[in-house]
Parts: C-alpha cells; structure tokens; sequence
C-alpha cells in the first residue's frame, strides 16, 4: 500500500470516529437531562476502560501510563465541560462548538511544541470555522452558558489532539489509550463521589452508558491514538472537525432538532475543508510525520 492510500485510508478511519461521535451528542444530552453528569462519566467510562483493558493492559508500561495519564487530563476536562454544557445548550449546537477543536489544535500544537502549521493546512482549519460558523447559525447574541462551556471543552479538546500528535509515536495505541482512559475515570469518580448523590442508574440510561462506554469511547478513541501515529495532528483535527456535521444530522433525525439552510452549506464546507487538506497534502508531497520547522 502507498503512502497516498494509507493516508486516504487513515482519513476514512477517522470519519467513521466522528459518525460515531456524531450520534452520541444527541444520546447523552437525553441521558445526562436526568442524571448527574460526573456520574454519567464515571461509569462510562469504568466500562470504556474495563473493556479496553482486557485486550491492553499486559501491554503497558510506566513510560506509558504517566505519558497517557497527562494527555488523560486533557480528556477528562473536555468531557466535564462538553458534558455540563450539554444540559445547557442543543445537542447540535454542543457538537458544532466543540468543532472549533480545529481551530485550537494548531494552536496548542504551536504554544506546546512549537511547530507551525503549513499555509495549506491554515487555509483548511479557516474553512472548517466558517463551515462550523454556517452550521452554528447564530451570533454572540444568543450565546448560552452551555455554548461557552463547550467552547472550553473544543480548547481541551484541541489540546487533546496536540498531546496525542507529539507522544503516540512513542507508545502502543491500546495502550496509550488505556492510560488516558483510566485517568479520565479517575477523575470523574472523585469528582463524582465529592459532588453528587450516588443514584443507581434505570434500565434505559443503562444502555446509553453501555453503548457510549464501549463504542463511543472505547473503540474510537484506539483507533484516533493509532491514527495519530501516522497523521500530524491539525490534519487530524480537520478530519475530526466533520463530528460536527454527524451531530447535527443526527440532532435533526433523533431530537428533531430544526436544521436550516445554511447550516447544510455549513456542513459541506466542512466536507470541502477535509478534503482540501488531504488533496493538498498529498499534493505538497509532504511525508506523512512530517515535522514542521519550530517557531523562532
């Protein structure tokens, strides 16, 4: 297989990802309407880590676990403040506004590592913020506290995909992903436990919590990890940025949430953005870890 076929290929592994996340937004805002967030997260991902675990734990080491663990960090605080914003917000907005990961991500990746993003590739991410502003559709005007809280997340977010960008080169994918996860559920059960009533969960929360726990987060996010050893990371987020446009497809079949015009513009210029950064990437000849020149 040539390098231009892995990485279309690479790239179609991470849209599968964001079709997933796509569908969770409009799951766990019902989910998390009745029930404490923290907990939610806990137990998610208690059974996101048990059943990673089975397969990758033998493969970890400490190099790994304390590597995993502070990318972890990064995790768990997009998924608090993602979580918490979507009780305040609609689930298409909550997964439009984490889009702007896209634009934090080259951020991170140069305030962190120095590394600057190619033109090619900025002109990309600025496609992705007008398709995500299109599908937003609306101004600061009607801005909600879950709006901005989901801003922080897409920061966390796109620090998230810095971290992983520099260190999965390092490490196995399963099980850098473990540590991440296992950290992440740490934190969500001592949040938990210190600010919420322990309330067992009902027959149909238990499913959401299941189906998130194993395929939302404990296959996807091995598979971002491996990706992420082959792709720089704001080609990465680009790709990922389309979770965006699934949220608010499955926003409209599952809530009904109102889809409009310009929304459905937006989500093909996010499709034009992905593209473009994988045509002109390959047509710029650039190795796929390729390191960019540091900043001066």
């Amino acid at each position: 297989m040539n390098d231009s076929t892995s990485h279309w290929l690479l790239a179609a592994m991470l849209v599968a990802v964001t079709a997933i996340w796509g569908w969770s937004f409009p799951a766990v805002k019902e989910a998390v309407a009745g029930y404490g967030v923290l907990s939610f997260l806990a137990i998610r991902f208690v059974i996101a880590t048990a059943a990673l675990g089975v397969f990758t734990a033998h493969r970890m080491d400490r190099k790994t676990l304390v590597t995993g663990g502070a990318i972890g960090l990064a995790l768990a605080a997009g998924y608090v403040l993602q979580t918490f914003g979507i009780r305040h917000t609609t689930a298409t907005n909550s997964g439009l506004i984490t889009g702007l990961f896209v634009l934090f991500a080259p951020m991170a990746n140069w305030a962190l590592f120095g590394i600057r993003t190619p033109r090619i590739l900025w002109g990309a991410v600025g496609l992705s913020v007008v398709g995500l502003v299109l599908l937003t559709g609306s101004g600061p005007q009607r801005l909600r506290t879950g709006d901005l809280l989901t801003l922080g997340s897409a920061a966390a977010y796109g620090t998230h995909i810095a971290l992983l960008g520099r260190f999965a080169k390092e490490h196995d994918a399963g099980a850098l992903t473990l540590a991440q996860l296992l950290t992440a559920t740490l934190v969500f059960a001592a949040a938990a436990a210190a600010t919420e009533p322990l309330v067992w969960p009902d027959g149909p929360l238990w499913t959401t919590i299941i189906v998130t726990g194993v395929l939302v987060t404990a296959v996807t996010y091995p598979i971002q990890t491996f990706v992420q050893k082959r792709l720089p990371p704001v080609r990465t987020a680009i790709i990922l940025s389309m979770e965006s446009v699934f949220a608010a497809v499955f926003g409209y079949l599952l809530l009904r949430e109102r889809l409009t015009g310009s929304q459905v513009a937006g989500a093909a210029v996010l499709f034009g953005a992905a593209l473009a950064a994988e045509i002109g990437s390959a047509a710029a000849n650039r190795p796929i870890n390729h390191a960019f020149p540091p900043k001066e």
